[in-house]
């Protein structure tokens, strides 16, 4: 255990600005346009780094923000499923079993603020003030301390709804932009007396402008392209003054700007749990059509595999869930009879599965008992989903863009070159001279 001590940073203050679902190639294609002079700045020499597996946003800034494999903080994808009477849930800021940054910084007295940052709901108590990013459902339990709810006010925008925004570009742009003015005034709030070391400042309008006018946004004789990117230079606005006080910031410090995981046009979704059906291996009480999405309670005793988001394949064996079928004797070979069919599965001629990686041999750490046991890795533009009311694998609703495990934007101004999100959180805490246990 890291004995607790005063506050000694001489390294300086430390900023991190997350840009949710920020692709490194599009960043650079945009900044070439001469329209976003702010993410021009941190291009010019951002280097291009690798998603986590699933390459989920829980996923990933849970793995930034403990520094750990996923294996270490148990945190796998959106939501997480009990092996015995089969209830889902969606994960959250009460599930990674590692200590955050904010905990480790924290032993020796080094302050936080964060702002927005996903899988940090429901707030709980850390050296400084957080406001909850995505999921996040309630404000009264979005931050901390309590005091910051009458300063933010109840009209503060925790996340944009992006259910009517699917089918409705004029609202969801709307609503990003009250997002941007909530992420604005929690900033000023924030950052303006200086009591921080670390500040945490992620802005998460990228990653759902993509996921439903991607192609909006390239192509530029859409109809949606020029408010797209209209919206985009009202970011590019934030992000300029997110730098301006930075630059206002004495010397030393350091800046540090990363998305969570990249983004590409979407060629096709991809349903993993109808794959599994087509193969007699995923089997429900009812059928599909009569089932919910994620209606997990109908899994049957004579399910051999399920699929959770996005990819996660867990094989259902006797002695991991309560209505396991499989012997643990036939896991290896099941695995491998998964494997071998899901890399032969094409779409239009193309492969679906770039490589189907074994969770054992993935991750490490404690919590790899509760890995699943193979976790999909799309060819860059299917989108993989984990339904259970799907029975066409292939099909279209609502989104053009997707995300990717490669060409995830990163900047620092000090160089460094991590190699995945979770190095990002290991930069940090030796940022502030914090080393492992």
């Amino acid at each position: 255990m890291a004995s607790i001590e005063k506050n000694t940073n001489t390294t300086g203050k430390l900023v991190v600005l997350g840009l949710d679902g920020l692709p490194l190639s599009l960043a650079k294609r945009l900044a070439a346009t001469g329209r976003f002079p702010s993410l021009a700045r941190l291009t010019a020499s951002a280097t291009e780094m690798q998603a986590e597996l699933p390459e989920l946003s829980p996923v990933n800034w849970t793995s930034f923000y403990t520094a750990a494999d996923p294996g270490e903080h148990g945190v796998y994808g959106f939501t997480r499923i009990h092996s015995h009477n089969y209830s889902m849930g969606l994960c959250n800021f009460e599930q990674p079993q590692h200590p955050t940054i904010f905990d480790r910084l924290a032993e020796h007295d080094i302050r936080s603020r964060s702002i927005n940052l996903p899988n940090t709901y429901p707030a709980r108590p850390i050296n400084g003030m957080l406001i909850s990013g995505f999921v996040a459902e309630e404000l009264s339990q979005a931050v901390y301390p309590k005091f910051l709810l009458n300063m933010l006010g109840a009209d503060y925008l925790l996340e944009a709804d992006t259910t009517t925004g699917s089918t409705d570009p004029a609202f969801l742009l709307d609503q990003l932009r009250k997002t941007l003015a909530a992420r604005k005034r929690a900033f000023s709030l924030l950052w303006k007396d200086g009591a921080w070391d670390l500040f945490i400042f992620v802005l998460t309008e990228t990653d759902r402008l993509f996921h439903f006018l991607y192609d909006a946004v390239e192509e530029t004789d859409h109809p949606w392209h020029k408010e797209c990117l209209n919206l985009l230079e009202e970011w590019d606005v934030l992000i300029g003054e997110f730098l301006d006080a930075f630059d206002a910031l004495p010397e030393p410090k350091r800046l540090i700007s990363l998305a969570d995981h990249g983004f590409t046009r979407l060629i096709t979704e991809v349903d993993v749990n109808a794959l599994l059906r087509q193969m007699e291996l995923f089997k429900t009480h009812l059928p599909p059509e009569a089932c919910s999405e994620l209606d997990s309670q109908q899994i049957s005793t004579n399910c051999k595999a399920f699929a959770l988001d996005p990819g996660r394949i867990y094989i259902h064996a006797t002695s991991r869930f309560g209505r396991g079928c499989v012997a643990d004797t036939d896991v290896l070979s099941l695995e491998q009879h998964i494997i071998e069919r899901l890399m032969a599965v094409t779409f239009n001629g193309q492969p679906v599965f770039k490589k189907i990686h074994k969770g054992r041999e993935l991750y490490t750490g404690e919590m790899t008992q509760f890995a699943p046991n193979l976790v999909c890795e799309p060819v860059a533009g299917f989108d993989l989903k984990a339904k259970f009311n799907r029975r066409e694998a292939f099909g279209f609703f609502g989104r053009t863009g997707t995300h990717t495990v490669q060409d995830t934007f990163f900047y620092d101004s000090q160089n460094a070159q991590p190699q995945r999100v979770r190095d990002v959180g290991t930069e940090i805490l030796q940022h502030f001279h914090v080393t492992e246990r």
